[in-house]
């Protein structure tokens, strides 16, 4: 295998928060902006290993984000949480299930019991409507798997109150939605090439990282390279806020490719 081979492609679907930008009936500056890269879809990812295509969460927005990238074969979905900015996509997978059958869905317990009672028909034992997508969960809890033969590392995370699950594979990490992290989930985040992990606004939030929050984070970890996502109108404009923001961190945008 030479080394082309081996590298992961990341695509960010989307970088925006849960209403994404612009905000439905804002006014706000950002909002307003003409620059592309002021306007983000919900928050996902596509990871790209070896010709096997693989997403993190599937938002409202995943449709689009699929025609968007001309994107014509999906092998597995990993779930952070069940919230409806990450998990409101899930019927949208039916035109990849017609091409492989069952679609592995990597999710915790939580998320699970939650897709479960609102997608009821997905799931259905008996009376399952027959136009549904058809899934086959995989419970993810502290212990590795893999995907495409790659590690891939759960971490436990803290959005609020609300335990959650982010995603080491190799030396890159991708982490959502993160309030806090316990110490010793971070040292399972030690030598990363690429961190990419949210950072919502520039004042405090009760279930996020701000900036500054994000800023700290990194410079605790020390990765080589960190791309920040889950972006509010409120954290600024895209140009702006990149201008300020230390070596090797970045503004991810709603299509930004990269390789790791």
């Amino acid at each position: 295998m030479n080394i082309e081979e081996t590298k992961i492609k990341i695509t960010f679907l989307g970088t925006g928060t849960s209403q994404g930008i612009p905000m439905i009936a804002s006014n706000h500056p950002v909002c307003l902006s003409k620059d592309l890269k002021d306007k983000r879809l919900r928050s996902s990812i596509l990871i790209s290993l070896n010709g096997l295509n693989y997403v993190i969460d599937c938002g409202p927005d995943f449709r689009q984000q699929m025609l968007r990238e001309n994107v014509h074969s999906l092998n597995g979905v990993l779930f952070t949480h069940e919230h409806a900015d990450h998990t409101a996509g899930l019927d949208d997978l039916r035109p990849f299930c017609y091409q492989i059958g069952e679609m592995p869905i990597y999710l915790n317990k939580k998320t699970l019991l939650s897709l479960e009672e609102r997608f009821q028909y997905i799931f259905s034992k008996e009376n399952r409507y027959p136009g549904a997508p058809s899934v086959k969960p995989i419970l993810v809890d502290t212990a590795s798997f893999f995907i495409n033969e790659r590690e891939v590392m759960p971490i436990r995370i803290s959005h609020g109150n609300l335990p959650i699950t982010g995603y080491r594979i190799q030396n890159f990490a991708y982490l959502t939605d993160v309030k806090t992290v316990e110490k010793e989930e971070k040292e399972k985040l030690k030598n990363l090439d690429v961190l990419i992990v949210n950072a919502l606004r520039i004042e405090e939030h009760p279930t996020h990282f701000n900036l500054q929050e994000a800023l700290d984070f990194v410079k605790e970890l020390k990765p080589k390279r960190t791309y920040f996502t889950h972006i509010s109108h409120k954290l600024g404009f895209h140009a702006a806020v990149s201008n300020q923001l230390p070596e090797n961190v970045f503004l991810a945008f709603d299509g930004l490719k990269i390789e790791v």
